[in-house]
């Protein structure tokens, strides 16, 4: 590289004349660009994905599938010197559709006629780590891509200028950055964390020191000697992706931080939020900011709520999902109802999930894991509201009624954006490979 630039040294003056003589590559037009839309499989009824995922294994008895026997038997011995444990929070019927959902999640019950409430989800894993990997990729242990990286590579986005997979994340959860990772798809579909606070992104910000022409000259050598290495390494998928990131962290440098920026938004949504205007770290500002990216063009969008230090696990105190639940409530409700009134809810569908549930019964007022029955639900996006789907027995320890997998779960999710789960395959170590294995079945009653 010097070599070359020394040729150039009697007529260069300064890195503005390298700038000309070493452009910047041109960003990709939008019908080669790698994450540029694509068509889905079928008509789909969501055009983009928000996911909620409350790590560390939320209740489902003390929230979306209570259960009034457990109250009558409260403090009876059940398994091994354990005893039933009743809700501490009561229950009721909500909406006209008289979906039961307890005082735990007060302004979500309000949203109860627009929830697709799934109460007999079931996977295969007690450990949060190997469960949360199995929610996210469907893997029964080994790293696969996730479930926003799927997407992304189905899919593609609608905005070029932006990530196709965004992923808010105080800490990390079980299994780390796994849960969005592109893993053997092409990079450029793993999702960017988004961290709450005064730097979501970091190094967002060009230093004060560098003009933007400056900028532009470095990007320029830069992106020019990468895309030399790369003609002898086509293969190298990295590589072209890391290529990519550097024209998207440009296009982020201008557009992200008007994403996070609320300053425009009216008090009235962000009282609906529950938030500041200084916000820039509340599960509220995240959803708001959430909702913001939709509109933008953002395909997935995650929301890990990893609670406190203990997260959702409640071994020993099951009164902690209070805590919890009282920083998600108001906003995910908002959001739900924020999405309707813009008209953007039939097209997005809202995903709210755990790893899995807890059991009826416990030790010092806490519940244990329990993967054989839990909840998810969804809301727009094509999804049945006001809907129950499969049920669990009267202490919610076993599913009796239309039971739903993981793999039925992920391929349901891809149906209602116009994948096919079957057909959406990438060909990896000599064989083509699925986010649902060999396993999945569309719910197809839970469809509106």
């Amino acid at each position: 590289m010097l070599r070359r630039m020394a040729g150039f040294s009697g007529a260069c003056a300064g890195y503005q004349l390298v700038g000309q003589l070493l452009p910047m590559l041109a960003s990709p037009s939008p019908e080669l660009h790698p994450l540029r839309a694509r068509a889905p499989h079928f008509a789909p009824r969501a055009k983009r994905a928000i996911m909620f995922f409350l790590t560390g294994g939320a209740s489902h008895v003390d929230s979306f599938d209570p259960k009034r026997e457990l109250q009558k038997r409260g403090g009876q011995s059940f398994r091994n010197d354990k005893k039933l444990l009743p809700s501490p929070w009561g229950i009721r019927p909500r909406g006209q559709s008289g979906l039961e959902i307890t005082d735990l999640f007060p302004k979500l019950a309000e949203t109860a006629d627009d929830l697709c409430l799934i109460r007999s989800m079931h996977g295969d894993h007690n450990d949060h780590f190997a469960a949360t990997l199995h929610l996210h990729t469907g893997s029964n242990g080994s790293a696969m891509p996730s479930l926003g990286a799927w997407i992304s590579y189905g899919l593609g986005t609608e905005n070029t200028n932006l990530p196709s997979h965004m992923v808010f994340a105080e800490r990390k959860p079980y299994a780390g950055a796994q849960v969005w990772d592109s893993n053997f798809l092409p990079a450029y579909h793993q999702g960017v964390q988004i961290t709450p606070g005064d730097e979501p992104i970091p190094h967002l910000r060009r230093p004060a020191e560098d003009s933007a022409e400056l900028q532009t000259a470095e990007l320029g050598l830069l992106q020019r000697i990468n895309a030399r290495h790369l003609q002898s390494r086509r293969a190298d998928q990295e590589l072209a992706a890391r290529m990519l990131s550097f024209d998207t962290a440009v296009k982020i440098e201008t557009l992200a931080p008007e994403l996070f920026d609320l300053s425009r938004e009216n008090e009235k949504t962000l009282e609906l939020y529950g938030i500041k205007r200084e916000d820039t770290r509340s599960f509220g500002w995240q959803t708001l900011v959430a909702r913001r990216m939709a509109e933008a063009g953002v395909r997935f969008i995650e929301l890990i709520d990893t609670g406190s230090s203990n997260n959702w696990d409640a071994h020993s105190n099951i009164r902690s999902h209070e805590n919890h639940a009282a920083k998600i409530d108001r906003p995910i409700a908002a959001l739900i109802a924020d999405l309707k009134e813009r008209g953007m809810l039939d097209e997005t569908l809202v995903i709210f999930c755990t790893e899995f549930g807890r059991t009826a019964y416990g030790t010092d007022g806490g519940r244990d894991h329990h993967c054989r029955a839990f909840t998810c639900w969804l809301a727009g996006g094509g999804a049945k509201p006001g809907y129950i789907y499969g049920a669990t027995d009267e202490l919610g320890l076993e599913v009796i009624k239309d039971p739903v997998h993981v793999h039925d779960f992920h391929a349901t999710v891809l149906h209602l954006l116009g994948l096919d789960h079957e057909r959406l395959t990438f060909r990896h170590a000599g064989r083509d490979f699925r986010l649902t294995d060999v396993y999945g079945n569309v719910v197809g009653d839970i469809l509106a």
